[in-house]
């Protein structure tokens, strides 16, 4: 199966490549004059470098495994790439208020987005999944939060372990009391369901208004093969 036309998800691909280029340019050049722009300017050099990376890394796993990754995953996975390696660590946004919930909300998008796929996955064949669209939607929601949820146990686990103050249960150097120390991990978990339940609505639209639009939902094969029936 042969894509007619350039993705979308692609285009934001191109977008965040030439952005985190020019960032190595710029940036680089004044580091070299010994002029740097932001502290630890090194280090984010590094990071927008991997970014690079990460945004070509789809397109080399469809490459070697032979399918096409569901078109609105790629879509809001390029908008978190670029919001938190381009402008959050690059560019420094992560001192804008919020700046971290707004990607909490975009993986759990991201992650609800992949619930589609699974859901579709494990279904006995694809027309019994696109008619069970609520269903399907259901599930996504439910994965994208999970998911949320144990990344906040990590981040528990970690603090615990390492004092790494992941749940910003510290300020300033002093440990936070009563709501206020709760305050960072429950707005993360809100930033979850709010992301999750998004991906849910929007697919769910999408398959009640036209059924073969849930194609942007799942895996797609590259080739005719025993997982065809699947669309993986």
């Amino acid at each position: 199966m042969q894509m007619s036309k350039i993705r979308f998800s692609t285009w934001l691909c191109v977008i965040s490549v030439i952005s985190m280029i020019g960032y190595l340019g710029y940036y680089g050049y004044w580091l070299f004059r010994g002029q740097p722009k932001f502290s630890n300017q090194s280090l984010l050099l590094i990071e927008v470098g991997i970014g690079i990376i990460i945004a070509m890394l789809p397109f080399f796993i469809e490459w070697v495994g032979h399918f096409y990754f569901p078109q609105v995953e790629l879509i809001f996975f390029y908008i978190f790439l670029y919001m938190s390696i381009f402008l959050g660590s690059g560019l420094q946004f992560y001192g804008v208020q919020y700046w971290d919930k707004y990607e909490h909300i975009l993986s759990a998008i991201m992650l609800a987005g992949l619930g589609y796929a699974i859901f579709q996955g494990i279904s006995r064949s694809r027309r019994n999944a696109w008619d069970m669209p609520f269903l399907m939607s259901l599930f996504s929601f439910t994965f994208g939060v999970t998911c949320g949820v144990f990344w906040e146990f990590y981040e528990f686990t970690a603090d615990g372990l390492a004092g790494l103050n992941l749940q910003r249960y510290e300020a300033a150097g002093r440990m936070l009391i009563g709501r206020a120390a709760l305050m960072d991990t429950m707005t993360d978990l809100i930033s979850d369901v709010v992301g999750a339940l998004l991906m849910a609505v929007i697919g769910y639209l999408l398959m009640k208004r036209d059924p073969n639009a849930s194609r942007f939902l799942v895996f797609r094969s590259k080739r005719q093969n025993i997982f065809s029936s699947y669309n993986f």
